[in-house]
């Protein structure tokens, strides 16, 4: 039977950070409109998972991409490019890094192993055993704002990485075993970030925090601009009785 499944490490992340995670499952409907669910929620993290469809970046499929979901791959895609319209924070992790360069008109090497030789970024299948390895970021980055330092320890699983990238992301954080691209951002917006590594599985690392922090600050924004926008549409005696309310909820614990 299939289902639609988030493993347990990235709600926990979530939660530790003070955020609420919402897990949303593929929706034709929200492919269509993702308006109707980023209405609803401050942030947006694409996780890991199977690889992405390579008729999206148009290429056929390496023997050793497998598991390709379409309707999830369109699903992600529609919502990180709507999100990312709004300014709304969006972090990529591993496959979603992927994901969001695909969305940007980018390709992805699908299968590292043929491409740089050595299968150091996944060396045992299904874990991070001995994955372990380091990241350089780009000083004043968004990435290394995330991370908290320049040489950032990571844990790696994937077996694909980021080719040609997507207009006008650019590349912000490289592995120190080959140079592959490990981070990617966009400088025009005020949070996109992609990571190709797992942060939800090292408890010291600060990056989903990073998120969660940036989308408190992004509700904040928006409900201020919803409250002005109402303020404009009331007659000038309803002024007072609009203040009044916004003191008392202000007041209320969040």
């Amino acid at each position: 039977m299939e289902a639609a499944l988030l493993p347990g490490l990235y709600v926990a992340a979530v939660n530790a950070a003070g955020g609420l995670a919402l897990l949303v499952a593929p929706d034709p409907a929200l492919t269509e409109d993702p308006d109707e669910l980023l209405d609803r929620v401050d942030g947006l993290m694409l996780t890991g998972g199977t690889d992405v469809d390579p008729g999206l970046y148009g290429q056929a499929p390496h023997p050793e991409t497998q598991a390709f979901q379409r309707d999830r791959d369109e699903f992600e895609i529609a919502l990180a490019r709507r999100a990312i319209d709004r300014d709304m924070p969006v972090l990529g992790i591993c496959r979603g890094m992927q994901v969001l360069n695909v969305a940007h008109g980018g390709t992805l090497l699908q299968h590292l192993p043929e491409s740089h030789g050595h299968e150091d970024h996944r060396r045992v299948p299904g874990s991070f055993d001995g994955a372990d390895h380091d990241v350089r970021l780009v000083p004043d980055s968004l990435a290394a704002s995330a991370a908290g330092e320049l040489l950032h320890a990571t844990k790696s699983h994937h077996h694909q990485g980021v080719d040609r990238i997507g207009e006008p992301l650019v590349v912000s954080g490289v592995s120190v075993l080959d140079d592959l691209p490990e981070a990617l951002e966009r400088p025009d917006r005020g949070f996109v970030l992609g990571v190709q590594w797992h942060p939800e599985a090292d408890p010291r690392s600060p990056v989903i925090a990073s998120l969660v922090r940036t989308a408190d600050e992004f509700r904040a924004r928006r409900e201020l601009d919803a409250r002005r926008e109402l303020d404009a549409r009331r007659q000038p005696g309803d002024r007072r009785e609009l203040g009044t309310r916004r003191e008392l909820g202000a007041a209320a614990p969040a």
